[in-house]
């Protein structure tokens, strides 16, 4: 077994803490402390302080490390808060093991396989460079090389890896029929709460007002809460205070 680096504080129920990219459990610095229970943040594998193997850094392999984790450390009537990739892998694993999901959280989170239409255009247009090879391998450095020192890696697969799995256009099939399946899930689970928290769109949102709307009219039990900060698409960075609010308000609401 690998194990995921973590970060840990308090007692009681687990609330889980998934970053997603590029980013590492660092991100949720500003969030947790202010919230009950045991709060939990792992570093994905080969990302923050967690192993870097010589894996293909994949959607299965993100998970399949997850699932170690949390069968480790024994995590039972868990409430997941998920951001970018980390709100992706938070549905999937409770989607496969849901007599341990007691709540669901997203914020700035990959929810469901989109066309290249429905992307923002701006994010469109980096990502098709990303997804060329040869490309993508260029871009995907410089874009590390800026990154804030807490962040900052010189083990790009993963990271790379990340943004060549986005859903967009059908591509990549397997990762589409992953979170398709976690959607069936979250579309089928009245009896489990569910958050997603939006922000005034700044320039790099990822989820659009009509994802958002997509979320709401699919997503059984799914409360959207619409803040009216601006941020962009790294909410726990650019408005922790916001955010530990809302999730505060939901948990005690849905204690």
């Amino acid at each position: 077994m690998t194990e995921l680096a973590y970060r840990e504080l308090g007692t009681g129920a687990p609330l889980v803490f998934l970053h997603g990219n590029p980013t590492s459990s660092f991100l949720w610095r500003n969030v947790m402390p202010s919230l009950p229970g045991r709060r939990l943040a792992p570093d994905l594998i080969g990302m923050g302080d967690s192993p870097r193997p010589d894996i293909a850094y994949t959607f299965e392999d993100h998970a399949h490390y997850l699932d170690e984790w949390f069968d480790e450390l024994s995590l039972d009537d868990v409430t997941l808060i998920g951001h970018d990739w980390g709100g992706a892998l938070a549905a999937d694993w409770a989607a496969r093991h849901p007599s341990r999901v007691r709540r669901l959280a997203f914020t700035e989170a990959v929810l469901k396989p989109m066309t290249w239409e429905e992307f923002p255009p701006a994010g469109a247009e980096v990502f098709r460079a990303i997804k060329t090879p040869g490309l993508g391998e260029s871009l995907i450095e410089d874009f590390l090389s800026g990154l804030p020192p807490e962040y900052a890696t010189t083990h790009h697969r993963p990271f790379l890896q990340w943004a060549r799995s986005l859903p967009l256009g059908g591509e990549p099939p397997e990762v589409v029929s992953r979170i398709e399946a976690f959607g069936r899930y979250l579309g089928a689970t009245p009896r489990i709460p569910k958050l997603l928290v939006t922000f005034e769109p700044g320039p790099d949102t990822m989820l659009t007002p009509a994802m958002v709307e997509w979320c709401a009219t699919n997503f059984a039990s799914l409360k959207v809460v619409a803040r009216p900060e601006k941020a962009g698409h790294h909410t726990p960075e650019d408005q922790p205070e916001a955010l530990t609010e809302t999730l505060a308000n939901w948990l005690a609401a849905s204690a």
